[in-house]
């Protein structure tokens, strides 16, 4: 079966691939809400079970979401159809496809608005808003921003502007032209960041509790957490590694690629958890503070430490550049549909894509500036905001459930003969590829998803 044509583009080379694909994985889930939702979930051993969903469900789902959009070389559902006739099945599959889209744009619609957070606070760190205020001044200017949607849409538009601007230029222009900059740049303020949180912090009180594995403060429900975001940092079950996967050049290795992409988003979030709790510990904070920690607790240190004006913006700024790389990923699929489906330009497609998010991320920004409308009721006793709604159906259920049917498709549906040469590896690493995606895999998201719903009654 000879491979199909090339639709969109392609990267100019393996390390441009490697780089936008870690751009595409490091973001928010790395910098923002990995660090919270360790100390909500007791620090060292969540931190282990989230290395093994990596190894073991991760990186074998990642090279499978790849071969997929390397075989297709089209958007994720059209890929997805390609495959499954190749091996003589039907066009239903194109739900693996479609399901990773739609969890993709889900997930953007409230990205935009927490990378819009990320740029206002830029502007305050910069500006020394953050200096002399006492914690309850910098929950009062957390308030401030969140108290009326004006505020809000204005900086999550910068942000989808500045997305649409970029991926309306195509793959070599917009995208990869964007990420060969930004990238170096997010490592070097992450490394600036960690050796001042080391020189300033407490690190060895930081160090111990990402590492000391005590599963005793780990819950089920932690390890469904660490399973889903192992899916949610990775940018697994979203479109994008199937969409990237298409733009790859011939005679690239989908193991050393994906293996390389997993290495760097996980040193990234080792990385921001070191840069940010020696700062959190040394100033008496609580490490599980929820999705605030970042936005109302960090700036009380800064405000209070040397250079804190300096190292308080960048340290923002950081957040933004990482936010803005996941960003493009992720409207991209969306892009190349309307290219693909619709004959559109890509500028045409991108500010069509970013209107949609922009419309969809209204949901969130009321969610957060308190609108009564924004809060529903899913049992007589449980009330959540349609932003913690979408943020926790689509971490913790979309994405595992996109990853099990892409483990399936790839395990059972596709032949053998098509994995094997797609992925080109040696006999035994394609034999651990294998047992992954039809054992490994599945069983794992399926035993987490009983536990979730009480059937093991543990």
């Amino acid at each position: 079966m000879t491979q199909q044509a090339v639709t969109h583009g392609r990267w100019s080379s393996r390390l441009t691939y490697i780089l936008a694909a870690t751009g595409a994985a490091v973001g928010l889930g790395n910098i923002w809400k990995f660090p919270y939702i360790m100390g909500e979930n007791g620090g060292g051993a969540f931190v282990l079970v989230y290395l093994l969903c990596i190894l073991f469900i991760g990186i074998p789902i990642m090279m499978s979401e790849v071969i997929i959009g390397k075989f297709g070389r089209q958007t994720p559902a059209r890929s997805a159809v390609l495959m499954s006739e190749a091996s003589g099945g039907g066009k239903g599959w194109a739900v693996v496809g479609w399901s990773g889209v739609l969890a993709g744009y889900l997930i953007l619609s409230f990205y935009v608005v927490i990378a819009g957070w990320a740029l206002a606070y830029t502007w305050y760190g910069f500006n020394g808003v953050f200096e002399g205020r006492d914690p309850a001044q910098i929950g009062e200017l957390f308030t401030g921003l969140n108290a009326s949607p004006g505020p809000l849409m204005a900086w999550s538009a910068v942000i989808i502007l500045g997305t649409v601007l970029v991926v309306g230029k195509g793959v070599r222009a917009g995208l990869e032209r964007a990420v060969n900059w930004m990238m170096p740049a997010l490592l070097v303020l992450l490394i600036v960041m960690v050796i001042y949180a080391a020189r300033r912090g407490d690190f060895m009180a930081a160090f111990d509790f990402m590492f000391n594995a005590d599963f005793s403060a780990l819950s089920w429900n932690g390890v469904l957490i660490a399973l889903g975001h192992s899916f949610f940092t990775l940018s697994l079950a979203s479109g994008i590694m199937t969409m990237y996967g298409a733009y790859l050049p011939e005679q690239t290795s989908v193991v050393k690629t994906s293996i390389w992409i997993a290495l760097m988003d996980t040193m990234v979030a080792m990385l921001a958890g070191l840069a940010i709790y020696p700062i959190v510990f040394a100033n008496g904070l609580e490490p599980g503070a929820g999705p605030g920690l970042i936005f109302q607790t960090l700036p009380i240190a800064f405000g209070s430490m040397p250079l804190g004006q300096l190292f308080g913006g960048l340290f923002f700024l950081m957040l933004v550049v990482a936010a803005f790389t996941s960003a493009i990923a992720l409207i991209e699929s969306s892009v190349a549909w309307l290219v693909e489906k619709r004959g559109m330009s890509r500028m045409g497609a991108a500010f069509t894509a970013g209107f949609g998010i922009w419309s969809l991320s209204l949901l969130t920004v009321f969610s957060v500036t308190g609108a009564p409308w924004a809060t529903v009721s899913l049992w007589s006793d449980i009330s959540i905001t349609l932003f913690d709604l979408l943020d926790y159906i689509t971490a913790n259920i979309m994405l595992p459930l996109g990853g099990l049917m892409i483990a399936i498709f790839t395990g059972y549906r596709v032949r053998k003969e098509i994995t094997c040469r797609e992925i080109g590896s040696v006999k035994s690493i394609y034999s651990v590829w294998r047992i992954s995606v039809r054992y490994v895999a599945p069983i794992a998201i399926t035993l987490v998803f009983l536990q979730l719903i009480g059937v093991l009654g543990l």
